[in-house]
């Protein structure tokens, strides 16, 4: 099976659901999503919906992925961590767009399989990390941007921490049942851009389960 139209088709349903960045629009036209889903639910890998991926978690809606990206503003230099790894398909997005980027997962069999696949894939910009997601990654700091893709009850002070003075954090925030994606500047602004709904960010600065 072959999903080149599909990929192509889901690009321009992003570009009329207003996603402007066509570096972004770009790098999602390159990265092959049915890779990162369960194999029984790959067909349905360019449909603008989440999908679950095993751990309770899921694989973001496109559009989503699309517009934190965004919001991240990635430049070619960016060193980036992703809070939250996943299925790996965020970080293959922002491995297109940006220096490279250190992906935490807290759950061991999707950070191994993230890991595996994103190699297979020749992203060798990324670096998949199993720890608590929840309060980044101190090893590898300080990160130009950060990306925060499970829902957070606020925005943890080590990850501002972590953070370059000029850098930005995007992450949803709010409780378990729904959050809004903010924007942290370096200068402490916040910016809002819309309702989201994502599985919760577990960990010590985040939800206890």
């Amino acid at each position: 099976m072959t999903f080149e139209a599909d990929r192509a088709a889901l690009v321009r349903t992003l570009e009329r659901s207003g996603i402007k960045d066509r570096r972004v629009l770009e790098a999602i036209g390159r990265v092959p999503r049915e890779r990162f889903m369960p194999e029984e639910q790959a067909d349905r890998a360019y449909v603008d919906r989440a999908a679950p991926i095993g751990e309770g978690q899921t694989i973001s809606q496109p559009y989503v992925v699309a517009r934190m990206t965004e919001l991240l503003a990635p430049r070619p230099t960016d060193h980036v961590l992703e809070v939250g790894g996943g299925s790996g398909y965020q970080a293959a997005v922002l491995a297109e767009l940006v220096g490279d980027i250190v992906s935490v997962e807290r759950h061991a069999a999707l950070a191994d399989a993230a890991a595996t696949r994103l190699r297979e894939l020749g992203y060798t910009n990324v670096r998949v990390v199993h720890d608590d997601a929840s309060i980044g990654y101190a090893p590898e700091a300080p990160y130009d941007k950060i990306l925060v893709t499970a829902a957070a009850p606020f925005i943890a002070h080590e990850l501002v921490e972590q953070c370059k003075p000029d850098g930005r954090i995007v992450a949803p925030v709010g409780d378990r049942e729904a959050q809004e994606l903010v924007v942290r500047h370096g200068d402490g602004r916040i910016e809002r851009a819309g309702g989201v709904k994502f599985v919760p960010l577990i960990g010590r600065a985040g939800w206890d389960r």
